[in-house]
């Protein structure tokens, strides 16, 4: 059998499998104290669930954990993990999980840890982070000229602590090669459904899903845009003002000109200020917040496509079109089919502004 799962292991992991079977999935989560539990218990209760649907020939996933401070491991949160020593995690490897945590700084520092994952990632199938987990990886040079995600909190860190590393702060995981990061926490939990889908098909991820009540099976485009937003606006009175009207105004013309006067500034200090507080232009911050608010528009309601490109400022359909599928890859009907936050009771408000829109067309 170890042949079979060394065989796996030297896979691409989104290539299919010819001539190889493998009776199960050896799924090893690297713990250590301080790290956050749902980090851990998220990703491995999907995998568990995930087993529970399989048929008698999928291969399951078998879950192992290993940790410097084997046998009892402390969680942040005060839960305790029942751990193997790291030795107990040698061989051949499916899936190597590595979790965040507020201890995290103390786990960067932890050498023989470091140079583990390394080695350990070298004999695996394909290795993953959830939060922080991605500062690890990174430390221990796995990220080198790679796309990666982190906590939208600590994405500024993380690029700057590892400038090889490209940083994109916006979507909840992103899949690299044989590496895959998620953003904050939860998202650990659509990185782990994305890794059963990949592994066993959509059915499979779709029922374990359901069984654990996810109302929304998300996709590695979906964004963290509405924290990275909050933390964008700046601490600079003239600019954070300036932001604060454009949130008010989206469904209006946005010329920066016109912000600019209304900061009191002239255009060319304007947009100069402006990036230097909020880390981007002020067309950029335009965009991002229309979007963001269509985001909202698109999950909470029922208007048209029409009707929220409007509401959003963009002048016409087409426009809204292109800059929302340049911004997450997915069309605003798509995003909708995907994402739109309809519950077991219907909740839904299809009308939250008090206008009215006399555009019915279809969607």
């Amino acid at each position: 059998m170890a042949g079979y799962v060394n065989d796996l292991s030297l896979q691409p992991v989104r290539q299919s499998i010819q001539a190889v079977i493998v009776f199960e999935r050896r799924v090893v989560v690297v713990v250590y104290a301080g790290a956050m539990a749902l980090d851990i218990t998220g990703p491995i209760e999907v995998f568990d669930t995930a087993n529970r649907f399989l048929a008698p020939e999928g291969a399951p996933y078998r879950i192992e954990f290993v940790s410097p401070e084997a046998p009892l491991v402390r969680m942040s949160s005060g839960m305790k993990v029942e751990a193997a020593p790291l030795e107990a995690g040698e061989g051949p490897i499916d899936t190597l999980l590595v979790p965040g945590g507020w201890s995290l700084n103390g786990a960067l520092q932890d050498r023989a840890l470091v140079s583990w994952i390394r080695q350990a990632a070298a004999r695996s199938r394909r290795v993953a982070s959830v939060c922080g987990g991605s500062f690890l990886l990174a430390e221990a040079g796995l990220l080198d000229g790679r796309r990666a995600t982190t906590h939208w909190a600590y994405s500024e860190s993380l690029a700057g602590r590892y400038p090889d590393v490209t940083v994109d702060a916006e979507p909840i995981f992103v899949w690299d090669g044989p590496f895959v990061t998620s953003a904050g926490v939860s998202t650990g939990i659509d990185m782990a459904l994305a890794l059963v889908e990949a592994d066993h098909g959509s059915a499979c991820a779709l029922q374990t899903a359901r069984f654990l009540v996810l109302f929304l099976k998300r996709h590695g485009g979906q964004s963290q845009f509405s924290a990275v937003l909050d933390a964008q606006l700046a601490d600079h009175p003239p600019i954070r003002a300036a932001q604060e009207w454009i949130l008010d105004n989206l469904h209006n013309p946005l010329p920066v000109a016109e912000i600019a006067r209304r900061a009191n500034m002239s255009l060319r200090n304007f947009a100069r200020v402006f990036r230097r507080e909020a880390g981007t232009t002020p067309g950029q911050y335009i965009e991002r917040t229309r979007i963001a608010r269509a985001r909202e528009l698109l999950e909470t309601t029922e208007l048209t496509i029409s009707q929220i490109a409007r509401r959003c400022g963009f002048v016409a359909p087409e426009t809204f079109f292109r800059s929302f599928g340049r911004t997450l890859g997915l069309t605003p009907t798509e995003y909708r089919h995907r994402f739109q936050l309809i519950s077991p009771s219907g909740f839904i408000d299809p009308h939250p502004h008090p206008h009215h829109e006399t555009d019915r067309s279809p969607v």
